[in-house]
């Protein structure tokens, strides 16, 4: 998969952990948007990151542009070899992660039963569910 994209959708940044540089976004299954489940994205390896503390239309991962990173790696002093790791999050080209490949992982929310995290635990786990990479 080269993008990821889930529009209409309501994405928040839930967690960062700096010991291991992992950046977590979750979207809810919500009402509001007529949704059942839950998608997770996970970002490891992560050495700097612009992010919005919520996504209220959804993300849009994939690697920056050739000029979009000449922008960022003159702004942030980004290395020539940051390009292949450089991750846009947004459609508009706002936030972005350089870190590890993301993955993602979405379930029914019904389903995930005791599970905080679809991250957490056996894969794949003993219900229907679908995950993937940004290759």
């Amino acid at each position: 998969m080269t993008d990821f994209i889930r529009t209409g959708r309501l994405f928040r940044v839930v967690g960062f952990n700096p010991s291991h540089r992992y950046l977590f976004l979750w979207s809810e299954a919500t009402l509001i948007d007529k949704t059942s489940t839950r998608i997770e994205v996970s970002i490891g390896h992560v050495r700097l990151m612009l992010l919005q503390p919520y996504y209220r239309n959804g993300l849009h991962i994939r690697r920056t542009s050739p000029e979009k990173f000449a922008e960022l790696a003159e702004r942030h002093r980004l290395k020539p070899a940051d390009a292949e790791y450089t991750w846009m999050l947004d459609p508009d080209g706002d936030s972005f992660v350089v870190g590890g490949v993301p993955g993602w992982r979405e379930a029914e929310y019904a389903l995930m039963g005791d599970r905080e995290s679809l991250f957490d635990g056996p894969w794949p786990p003993d219900f229907p569910a679908e995950s993937g990479n940004l290759l």
